[in-house]
C-alpha cells in the first residue's frame, strides 16, 4: 500500500515570530520621532565639547571608582578607554557617556534591568540586530559601542533633550524625569573631572 506524501507544511516557530516582531519593533522604534518635549532643564552641550585633557582615562576611570568601588583598576581603565574611543566615533561628550553610565547601571558591568536591558548602558538586546553590530553586548566594548550609537542617532534626530529622553523611554516620552537625572550626573562628573 503507497502512502500519500503529507505537503510540507509552511510553519513558523514561536521564536521567529518573536525575533521578527521585535526586529520590526525596533526598526519603528529607530524610525519614529517623538512628538517634541518641552524641558525647563538646562541644557549643557552633549557633543565632544571637553577641554583637551580635562577628560582622559584615568579621570574617567576616578568618577567611575567612586560610583562602583568594587571594579578592579584593570577594569576600569576599560572601561574608561571605552567611552574615549567611542564617543569620540560618534561624535558624544564623553561625560554625557559617562554620566549615562552611572545613572543607566551604576557602572556596573553586569547589570540586568527587569525589562532585559544589559551592561553598562543599559542596553536592550531588541535594539541589537538592526544596528548591525556584531559581538557579545556584554562586553565592556560592545556595550557602550551600542549604548553611543544608539544615544548619538537619537541625538542626531530628535535634538539633545528628546534623544537623551528616548535613550530611556523609546519613541514615546513620558517625562522629563530621565533627562534631568542624566544632566544632574553629568554635572558631577564634569565636576569630578575638573577637580582632579
Amino acid at each position: 500500500m503507497r502512502s500519500r506524501a503529507q505537503p510540507r507544511s509552511a510553519t513558523i516557530s514561536r521564536s521567529s515570530v518573536a525575533i521578527t516582531a521585535a526586529a520590526g519593533l525596533a526598526l519603528l522604534w529607530l524610525s519614529a520621532a517623538p512628538a517634541p518635549v518641552v524641558s525647563e532643564v538646562a541644557l549643557a552641550p552633549v557633543f565632544a565639547s571637553a577641554p583637551h585633557g580635562a577628560t582622559d582615562e584615568s579621570s574617567i576611570a576616578r568618577v567611575l571608582a567612586r560610583e562602583n568601588p568594587q571594579l578592579a583598576k584593570s577594569e576600569l581603565a576599560r572601561i574608561a578607554r571605552a567611552v574615549l574611543r567611542y564617543s569620540a566615533k560618534y561624535d558624544l561628550d564623553p561625560e554625557l557617556v559617562t554620566a549615562v553610565i552611572l545613572v543607566e547601571s551604576s557602572a556596573l558591568p553586569s547589570a540586568r534591568s527587569p525589562k532585559g536591558a544589559m551592561g553598562l548602558m543599559q542596553v536592550m538586546p531588541a535594539m541589537l540586530e538592526p544596528l548591525r553590530l556584531v559581538g557579545n553586548f556584554t562586553t565592556v566594548e560592545s556595550n557602550i559601542e551600542a549604548g553611543c550609537l544608539i544615544l548619538a542617532d537619537n541625538i542626531r534626530r530628535m535634538g539633545e533633550a528628546d534623544g537623551i529622553l528616548a535613550y530611556f523611554w523609546g519613541p514615546n516620552i513620558r517625562g522629563v524625569a530621565y533627562l534631568e537625572r542624566v544632566r544632574a550626573a553629568q554635572a558631577e562628573v564634569r565636576r569630578q573631572l575638573r577637580s582632579s
